[in-house]
């Protein structure tokens, strides 16, 4: 079985290529999100973890558009977020979580945020990681985007979401359960 999923998260040469050379046209068109870090050595680091190019692949095929927005010194890892200017198309009209899709009766959403996260092999923004996305520009202006949830808030059958009106970042909450069209939800994934 786990053969089965390690082979499924590979992708061609000829993918790998594809995805690597698409991330490196938006670091360079966006060096803003990444003063002082150099290509040759986040294109290393993605071509000794293939795993996590074919993260990058899933958040760029679902819309996310992600691009480096940091580096850990401590660790050596590059931090990529979805930076798409809008909550990303292929994550959107989902609930928070698995519990909360099981909880509705009726008119069910076919996907999670955090299943469809965790199958992407990235994690949902918090909202800290939020705000700090939107230093580097205006995101998500016209949509919005489910965040980690405190497991408080959580048990209580809430859920977080933010997004930018007005010039400023607002976080909401919501019923766990509940969806809409124009909400996705945003990832990181750590190199």
């Amino acid at each position: 079985m786990s053969k089965i999923n390690s082979n499924k998260k590979k992708l061609s040469s000829e993918q790998r290529e594809e995805q690597l050379k698409a991330l490196k046209t938006r670091f360079e068109k966006n060096m803003n999100r990444h003063k002082g870090l150099e290509w040759a050595k986040v294109q290393a680091k993605l071509e000794a973890n293939t795993e996590k190019l074919w993260s990058l692949n899933e958040m760029e095929r679902t819309g996310g558009e992600p691009d480096v927005v940091g580096h850990d010194k401590k660790t050596g890892e590059f931090i990529f977020y979805d930076c798409s200017a809008e909550s990303p198309k292929g994550r959107r009209s989902v609930c928070y979580d698995g519990e909360a899709l099981e909880s509705r009766k009726e008119h069910k959403p076919k996907n999670n945020a955090t299943d469809m996260a965790a199958a992407m092999g990235i994690e949902l923004l918090t909202e800290e990681q939020y705000r700090e996305l939107q230093e580097l520009g205006d995101f998500d202006t016209k949509t919005s985007s489910w965040v980690k949830t405190p497991s408080d808030i959580r048990e209580l059958g809430g859920a977080l979401f933010c997004d930018r009106r007005y010039d400023h970042v607002f976080v909401y909450h919501n019923g766990a359960e509940s969806y809409y069209a124009a909400r996705a939800f945003r990832g990181s994934l750590r190199v």
